[in-house]
Order: structure tokens, then C-alpha cells, then sequence
């Protein structure tokens, strides 16, 4: 075989692994969709399916968006009186080999805090996730304001927190 032939080989194969590795998907974002209370909130909340497909341990340990001066991580805690309470979660979320994570309302959540703009109905907000193993991923997310609180999924609000139930804990802030 020539040296030639031998670079050929080789580049093909390369090609055609690096192919099949880019089209399996290792990590998937589906039914994202961002809230507001209203047209002149300052803050307002992401959700969406994460799924890990690979068969490595991963995690969500970030995320940003130009849209708000500060992007977080965020979950739902029952404080000493019973109220619920948001908080950061500055470790991220576990995203174990082949399992899926929910970031709903009530639950964990992508916290928009600081909005530059007004969002309304239909708007798209882009977010980039940032996971320890399989980087950045950039995904735009519509804003629905129809959309209603899926069973199961807690709280009924909208972050507007207009039921009482939630406080904002932001001593753990940076």
C-alpha cells in the first residue's frame, strides 16, 4: 500500500468517526420554554427536559444569557415556616448516564434575573447551558405565557409569586 493510499485510509476513517460521533446525540434539550408575570418583570424563570443519551456521568453546572444581568441555577426549598423558598444552586444539577433531568415550576429552574427587555408572549430568549463534560450549548427558548402548569409539577405560578407561597433566598447569592 502506498503512503498515499495509507493518508486516504486514514483520513476517511477519521472523517467517518467523527462523523458518526457528531450525529449521536449526547446531550438533548426538549420543551423549553421561559415566564414572566408580567410585560415589566424584572425577573422571570426557564424550564426545559434535559437529557443525557451517553453513558457518561454529566452535569449542568452553569448557565447564561445576555437578556438578564444575572443567569442561575435555581431550586425550590421549604423553609423553617413551611413557605417555599428559591435558591441558588451554585453546584448544578446531576445529569446521570442515560437519564433525563425536568427543570419545571416549583422545581429546579433557570432563574432570569435583572432582565435588560421586557419579554412577552412568543418572544425567544437564547440561553447557553453549560455542562461539566459536554460543554456549552447555546438554545433558544420561546417565551410562552399560555402555557399552564403541567401535573405534578408544584407550584402554579408563573414566578410571579403572586400566591404568597415563595420567597427569594438571595443570601446565597454571589
Amino acid at each position: 500500500m502506498s503512503l498515499k493510499t495509507l493518508l486516504l485510509a486514514v483520513t476517511a476513517a477519521i472523517a467517518f468517526s467523527t462523523a458518526s460521533f457528531a450525529d449521536h446525540k449526547s446531550v438533548e434539550i426538549e420543551d423549553a420554554y421561559a415566564r414572566v408575570s408580567s410585560p415589566s418583570a424584572k425577573t422571570g424563570a426557564a424550564f426545559l427536559h434535559i437529557t443525557n443519551h451517553t453513558e457518561v456521568d454529566d452535569r449542568l453546572i452553569g448557565v447564561k444569557s445576555d437578556v438578564a444581568a444575572r443567569v442561575e441555577l435555581h431550586t425550590h426549598e421549604a423553609g423553617d415556616n413551611g413557605v417555599m423558598r428559591m435558591i441558588h444552586v451554585e453546584e448544578g444539577f446531576d445529569l446521570p448516564a442515560g437519564s433525563e433531568h425536568v427543570l419545571k415550576r416549583g422545581g429546579d429552574h433557570v432563574m432570569l434575573m435583572g432582565l435588560n427587555r421586557s419579554l412577552a408572549h412568543g418572544d425567544v430568549v437564547p440561553v447557553t447551558l453549560v455542562f461539566e463534560k459536554a460543554g456549552e450549548m447555546t438554545v433558544d427558548i420561546k417565551v410562552d405565557l399560555e402555557r399552564k402548569a403541567q401535573h405534578g409539577a408544584g407550584h402554579t405560578h408563573g414566578h410571579g409569586h403572586s400566591d404568597g407561597n415563595v420567597e427569594h433566598d438571595h443570601s446565597k447569592h454571589h
